[in-house]
């Protein structure tokens, strides 16, 4: 039987994080060299000067771990919106190139939660009628 490696935001398991092994757990099941990058990477960028690392290499270096397996953590994280690349021509980092965390993972986590709640609120008959033709088109 294969294994997946697809996140699971199942609410049981989201509610019993705990720790940022866990959520390493969560964001990258099945893959202990995920995992082990993916805390390396959020270790040496939160205790780094500024929160600030020039490249991401000398993480994987430092760990053991192969370059391949940091492009795909590296990816992962940038496309949730853990981690992101800042340009040479941004003056907030002193116009140098690296990565720093984002904060879109949280922003978008926190409309992703209130979006039940907010749709329910509206209850016209306008939005009725798109709730139904949406229906159909599916």
């Amino acid at each position: 039987m294969k294994t997946s490696s697809k996140i699971e935001f199942n609410f049981n398991r989201i509610n019993r994080v705990e720790s940022l092994d866990q959520f390493a757990v969560l964001l990258f099941p099945n893959n202990r060299n995920h995992q082990r990058l993916f805390l390396a990477v959020f270790i040496e960028l939160k205790y780094a000067d500024r929160q600030f690392l020039k490249s991401l290499e000398p993480v994987a270096d430092k760990y053991g771990l192969s370059r391949r397996v940091l492009e795909i953590v590296r990816a992962k994280m940038r496309s949730l919106g853990i981690i992101d690349h800042v340009s040479r021509f941004s003056s907030k980092q002193g116009y140098q190139e690296g990565w720093v965390f984002s904060n879109r993972f949280a922003k978008s986590s926190l409309l992703l939660s209130k979006f039940p709640e907010l749709f329910l609120e509206i209850r016209d008959r306008k939005q009725e009628q798109r709730d139904r033709d949406l229906f159909r088109y599916l």
